[in-house]
């Protein structure tokens, strides 16, 4: 009786584990979607504001975000405000209690910034400006691809992304001691974006820099780029702290951004790069590369020459420069033999392990070590152990949805993982509670998508629904919702998370939609319209702040209109004019023929009906 009611529990146990596990992958697999998606949107996006700016004859720049730049980053390098001069310029007072900066910096500085900011204090922007110069300065001497040799010291630590998680890099630094001459890191890109100390960050990975130039290496990442920054946050995080010198900030790093370096390589055998590869990858072309000419990945330059090969610059006929920088900070390997298009993220490449290989033979290299991909335990073996990919961030979509990690590599080049998580609350959870979590806040945003699309995924199951009962089969129901979402999810398995089904397992699809509906302060909106804005909304966001010249967060009722409509149009949605125009009409409060572009789209948001009564 004892061995079974022994094997009973554990059989229970098992089960109830599986099913935990079960809803934490599907949960992670939202997240991760969603993220893709979102990425893939702004590519697109950002072909529109080049087609945009062309319709409606805005001012080009070299970029178009440069719209936003007072001054330049032209006038911010080639007038040579350098650090005397914004001394000059800008007066620190008497009533701030934070760190004050004094070049060249010392240890003691770098303390002074990590203690600082532990007690959430703000850096003033005049020794934020004085240290992105100088960093700049010491990026500028640099070469595209970095050479280090573990003989030196017994160690090299490799971290991935961070994105703005602060708490993250302090643990790092706590775990594995702070960079010096005997304790070097290379940092793989993806400082910023998404979380809200990726300023901080950045401050404090620079002013190592500048004190140890030869000991701690900087990556660039696909979020060093400043069209990323505007829909991910770090631009609203810069201009929200530093409201005065905003804009000189966050012009000077978009030349910052630009001269990272690209790639670092250990002992002639270890390639560290954001990314991936690609079958067209050639380091001896990237090394040659004038990469500062690059300041965003999101649309190619009209000229990005290569210092060295004549011969070399007739490849951009073929192929141009700026892809194989693309493909080095945007790809990802898979399982699967071959080079493909990498659709999920909308840029870069699938790279498999025979494209690993034939790059390891020709530049007799042992080991890829990358980031740029969430992974649930903060690290991954691929390729045979040929790739690791290694992801810094914990908690990344949601409190203890994952584990970060950093690598240490010992002079035999034999990797060993160190792994953490933050933990403010979910040491106070157990497993299932901590799970729960996870999945409630995946399925809040895919309901949102949900939402967003309503009239899509109706029109979608009205081609199943052929007697008009209201009810489709569950596969019907899981092409239809994949039609329109295409987020690559297993919609059978979420079924029950999502729609009810009737006692003969048909699916009521309109219970999609049950507990949510898109809040709209202007009740003329019709339901068409209001989805496309709810669906948009971030994007909305960027384009009107690339039209919105001095920054006031206004725009005119004419410009709102013009844009509105070119929108749709490059979008292929259709709303009729009458619709837009009755719009237009109602959100200009105050009738002075100018709209509150920022206040109008955050009024245009999913509503989780359950929550609102719960709250």
């Amino acid at each position: 009786t004892v061995i079974r009611a022994a094997i009973l529990i554990q059989n229970w146990y098992r089960f109830t584990m599986a099913r935990l596990e079960m809803r934490r992958r599907y949960s992670l697999s939202i997240f991760q979607s969603i993220e893709y998606a979102d990425e893939q949107d702004q590519l697109q996006v950002c072909n529109l504001q080049f087609f945009l700016c062309k319709q409606l004859r805005y001012p080009q720049r070299n970029e178009v975000a440069q719209i936003k730049c007072v001054p330049s980053v032209s006038q911010v390098v080639d007038e040579g405000l350098c650090l005397t001069e914004f001394e000059k310029k800008i007066h620190v007072p008497d009533s701030y209690y934070g760190p004050r900066l004094s070049f060249p910096l010392t240890v003691e500085d770098a303390n002074a910034l990590l203690h600082a900011f532990r007690n959430e204090q703000l850096l003033h922007a005049r020794y934020v400006l004085q240290l992105l110069c100088e960093t700049r300065r010491v990026l500028k001497e640099m070469p595209n691809i970095t050479h280090l040799s573990t003989s030196y010291s017994k160690d090299i630590t490799v971290c991935g992304d961070l994105h703005g998680n602060l708490d993250d890099l302090l643990l790092i630094f706590y775990k594995n001691g702070l960079p010096s001459e005997q304790n070097r890191y290379v940092f793989n890109g993806d400082f910023v974006d998404r979380g809200k100390n990726s300023m901080e960050i950045l401050i404090i990975l620079f002013a190592f820099l500048l004190i140890y130039p030869n000991d701690l290496h900087l990556n660039r990442g696909n979020h060093e780029d400043y069209i990323m920054n505007l829909r991910y946050g770090f631009t609203k995080e810069v201009s929200k702290k530093y409201k005065d010198h905003g804009k000189q900030i966050l012009c000077l790093l978009q030349d910052v951004f630009s001269w990272l370096p690209l790639a670092t390589i250990i002992d002639s055998k270890v390639l560290i790069l954001h990314g991936g590869i690609s079958d067209t990858t050639d380091l001896d072309f990237l090394n040659a590369l004038e990469r500062n000419k690059l300041k965003s990945l999101m649309r190619p330059p009209k000229s990005v020459t290569n210092r060295q090969d004549p011969v070399k610059e007739r490849i951009t006929t073929t192929r141009p420069i700026y892809l194989q920088i693309l493909d080095i900070l945007w790809s990802d390997p898979r399982s699967q033999n071959g080079c493909t298009p990498n659709k999920r993220r909308g840029g870069g490449c699938y790279f498999g392990p025979d494209v690993t290989a034939k790059l390891f033979e020709r530049y007799n290299l042992k080991m890829l070590i990358r980031s740029h991909e969430f992974k649930p335990e903060g690290y991954e073996i691929s390729h045979d152990g040929k790739v690791i990919t290694i992801f810094s961030a914990s908690n990344y979509y949601e409190e203890g949805s994952n584990r970060g990690a950093y690598i240490k590599l010992n002079p035999e080049l034999i990797p060993r993982f160190v792994q953490y998580q933050v933990s403010k609350y979910t040491r106070r959870q157990n497993l299932r509670e901590r799970v729960g979590t996870i999945e409630s806040s995946a399925l809040k945003s895919l309901r949102e998508k949900i939402c967003a699309r309503r009239s899509e995924l109706t029109s979608a199951f009205a081609e199943y629904d052929v007697n008009g009962t209201g009810k489709i089969s569950v596969n019907d129901w899981a092409a239809a919702m994949e039609s329109v979402l295409e987020l690559g999810l297993p919609w059978r398995m979420l079924r029950p998370q999502l729609a009810h089904v009737n006692a003969d397992g048909e699916v009521d699809f309109m219970s999609c939609f049950y507990d949510l509906k898109i809040d709209q302060p202007i009740k003329e909106v019709q339901p068409a319209l209001a989805e496309t804005l709810c669906r948009y909304r971030k994007d909305l966001e960027i384009i009107f702040n690339v039209i919105d010249k001095d920054h006031s967060g206004l725009i005119s009722l004419e410009e709102f209109g013009q844009t509105w409509k070119l929108f749709m149009s490059h979008l292929g949605i259709d709303v009729c004019d009458e619709a837009l125009d009755k719009l237009v009409l109602h959100i200009d409060y105050n009738k002075d023929g100018n709209i509150d572009f920022n206040e109008f789209l955050e009024a245009f948001h999913v509503v989780h009906r359950l929550e609102k009564k719960a709250n």
